[in-house]
């Protein structure tokens, strides 16, 4: 969703459409909380996804890392070739550990994985010899051909997808306002 407009998307209604002969138990999201102005849009959307009876939200978390200037032209002193960057942190393990708690409990026969990171295959594949009955699609959210390929994570499940299909995403966006309580509704941000 990074490069694309339908970021305000309802989680809900978008995987009842993408995968309309299934049925949905359960949506994992996971994230971590960001700061500064980012943080403007992201809490009204945790809050907006936090309405949908099937979606719950699990947090990692950023860690400030402090990262050396690669550019060789720089002529900025050597003290001053640093920077601070958030990472996220713990987002691949709770995703790994979620998938393999709910096929140790029985919860699914299918697991819809939404990523390209190759440190989930060692997760997949062991969902897959412990569990064989489990089916383990994947769809990679990337329009750049070289993060899309991802060819670790697409031979390890049963089948892939190479993108999220953009026109669904367009018709299961959340209303512009969002009821939260019966005294409160949060808005789209502008920005989106």
């Amino acid at each position: 969703m990074k490069d694309s407009s339908c970021k305000w998307l309802n989680l809900q209604t978008y995987f009842e459409r993408l995968r309309q002969d299934d049925e949905l138990q359960k949506i994992w999201y996971f994230t971590a909380l960001v700061h500064g102005a980012a943080a403007s849009r992201q809490q009204p959307y945790l809050e907006a996804l936090s309405t949908l009876p099937k979606v719950e939200i699990k947090y990692g978390l950023f860690k400030d890392k402090t990262q050396k200037c690669k550019v060789t032209s720089c002529t900025l002193p050597n003290s001053q070739k640093s920077y601070k960057v958030n990472e996220e942190k713990g987002t691949d393990v709770n995703i790994a550990l979620q998938m393999l708690d709910d096929a140790y409990q029985g919860l699914c026969d299918r697991i819809i994985l939404v990523s390209g990171d190759s440190d989930l295959v060692p997760a997949v594949d062991l969902v897959k010899k412990r569990h064989p009955q489990i089916k383990v699609s994947v769809y990679i959210p990337a329009t750049n051909p070289k993060r899309g390929a991802a060819t670790e994570l697409r031979n390890s499940a049963d089948n892939h997808h190479t993108l999220i299909p953009n026109n669904l995403m367009v018709k299961s966006q959340f209303p512009v306002k969002v009821t939260i309580s019966p005294t409160r509704t949060i808005s789209k941000p502008a920005s989106w």
